[in-house]
């Protein structure tokens, strides 16, 4: 219905007038009200809203409009609904979003939960360790490490990253070859300005990884993500690089398939490309055996750049590149004549804390408080929302819950509502990836090539005959099927915390349904409010 009117009704009782205006549709004008009245202060944190019967009838609305009005403002957080306590203004005096990522301009109070993915809890920095080691590094630090730092960073934490990452890794790499960097972002840009573009990249990524390619001149194109991981089959000659996370794949999870480990070394020996492998999270897995760096299968064609920011704090602003030797000199170059970026003090002490053991007792330690962590978040989950998947939870920091399609959106407004920080999947998704099949028959072949990666011609026949090989040729690779989804991490809380934001999780997902019924959680049944 779309005509044009004003009404008022009492709410409660109080002075408070409840005005309707304008032309559309009549449960948007009430919802856009209520949010106004909410917003301006109107409608204080708890007050208590009228039974939908009693507004239907003050309003002259039907009341399966008001109804259906307060099930949405609820799913959005503006209001709350308990059984046998009615409808309520939600607790929250602002609504607050994820905080890292400026795309919105009304964010603007600080989230009461986290959820966001990116960092360790602060407050478990095993600082007696480190200090302890930081004592030793200090006793026993030659006179040259207060001096000048050299760009390749201090000898003794090189080689004490050598030994471990051939232990726990399965890299092979010299001290010579180690070039230390200030973190995974700093390695990226050093290797931007070495390599040139056009990179390939995983069609989900960190964002901010593709706009710092972009601010040193390298473009990225998307390259399909499935079960397997990267769709390598996508890489073409004019790829310079392709960045990849294959111990798992970030943000969706699971490690990349070994055929496919095996075609992009093999691609990369063709062609001569590089590829970049972050090593993202990769010593944190739960349910599965160690998967070692792609870097192993060829030193020569994959740099592996690492850094401490997850295992111990992003704050001590140390990571390294392993490189294959031809680029040690031309990265060592970029860096310039002289450390600038990270202390040499603490290269020394991260040295000692590998040797003594107290890095490895630190992960193990880690890694078990992240799957109490992860096992606590898919618990909860199977409790209060047993129809929405949880993927990507054998190794990492975050999981990802998958949502009925549309709902991502709102229910990242509805979390904002309920103080919690948490992204959607389309966040991280490549702005050039392609959402939509190209019919019918590509999207058949699609499927079926997409768990084969390269080779996969023979399942691509089956599928669909000669067209649709040819549909499933390189450009297929960056088919993306849309998927909506919560990307959780579960790292960052404190343990006193985390029930809580787990619960205001819990609360900002929408219903199980078909399609029509998932834009927003129902409140309890109308006929229980007073």
């Amino acid at each position: 219905m779309t005509d044009s009117w004003v009404n008022s009704a009492e709410i409660l009782g109080s002075d408070l007038p409840l005005e309707l205006s304008g032309t559309g549709n009549r449960r948007a004008l009430l919802m856009d009200a209520l949010r106004e009245a909410v917003r301006s202060g109107r409608l204080a944190p708890g007050t208590r809203l009228p039974p939908y019967r009693s507004l239907a009838a003050d309003l002259g609305l039907a009341r399966n409009t008001v109804a259906d009005a307060y099930a949405e403002l609820v799913a959005e957080g503006w209001l709350a609904a308990r059984q046998g306590s009615g409808t309520r203004v939600a607790e929250r005096a602002a609504p607050v979003t994820p905080v890292h990522r400026p795309r919105t301009p009304e964010r603007v109070a600080r989230p009461v939960h986290d959820l966001v993915q990116g960092q360790p809890d602060p407050s478990v920095f095993p600082r007696t360790a480190w200090l302890a080691s930081a004592r030793r590094a200090l006793a026993a630090a030659p006179d040259d490490a207060f001096g000048p730092g050299d760009p390749h960073g201090r000898p003794e934490l090189r080689r004490a990253l050598a030994g471990y990452l051939a232990r726990v890794r399965g890299v092979r790499a010299s001290p010579e070859r180690i070039v230390l960097c200030s973190g995974a972002a700093h390695g990226l840009r050093l290797l931007a300005e070495v390599v040139g573009g056009p990179w390939a990249a995983e069609a989900y990524g960190l964002p901010f990884h593709r706009e710092l390619l972009a601010s040193h001149g390298v473009g990225t194109r998307p390259l399909g993500v499935d079960a397997d991981g990267a769709r390598v089959d996508g890489l073409t000659r004019r790829d310079r690089a392709v960045l990849l996370t294959p111990a798992h794949q970030f943000p969706t999870g699971g490690p990349l398939h070994p055929a496919r480990r095996a075609a992009v070394v093999d691609w990369a020996r063709a062609t001569g490309g590089l590829v970049v492998e972050d090593d993202y999270d990769g010593e944190f897995r739960y349910d599965r055996q160690p998967v070692g760096a792609v870097q192993g299968l060829d030193p020569e064609h994959v740099v592996l750049v690492g850094s401490v920011s997850k295992s111990l704090s992003p704050a001590l602003r140390i990571g390294w590149m392993v490189l294959p030797q031809r680029l040690v000199a031309p990265v060592v170059a970029a860096k310039g004549e002289r450390e600038q970026f990270s202390s040499a003090t603490e290269q020394l002490t991260l040295a000692d804390f590998i040797e003594s053991g107290a890095y490895d007792r630190q992960v193990r330690r880690m890694r078990q408080r992240h799957r109490r962590r992860r096992d606590q978040l898919v618990d909860a989950l199977h409790a209060r929302a047993p129809h929405v998947r949880v993927t990507g939870i054998a190794a990492g920091l975050h999981a990802v819950v998958e949502l009925p399609p549309g709902t991502e959106r709102s229910a990242v407004r509805a979390a904002a509502w309920q103080g919690l920080a948490v992204e959607g999947l389309g966040d991280y998704l490549h702005p050039g990836a392609e959402h939509a099949s190209r019919g019918p028959r590509a999207s058949r072949a699609h499927r079926a090539g997409a768990a084969g990666g390269a080779g996969n011609a023979d399942a691509v026949r089956a599928a669909g005959g000669a067209d649709a090989v040819r549909a499933a040729g390189p450009a297929d690779a960056s088919l993306v099927p849309h998927r909506d989804g919560l990307v959780v991490g579960y790292a960052t809380p404190a343990e006193s915390a985390y029930p809580e934001a787990l619960d205001a999780l819990c609360r900002s997902l929408p219903p199980a349904g078909p399609p029509s019924a998932t834009a927003a959680p129902a409140p309890p049944p109308p006929s229980a409010a007073p």
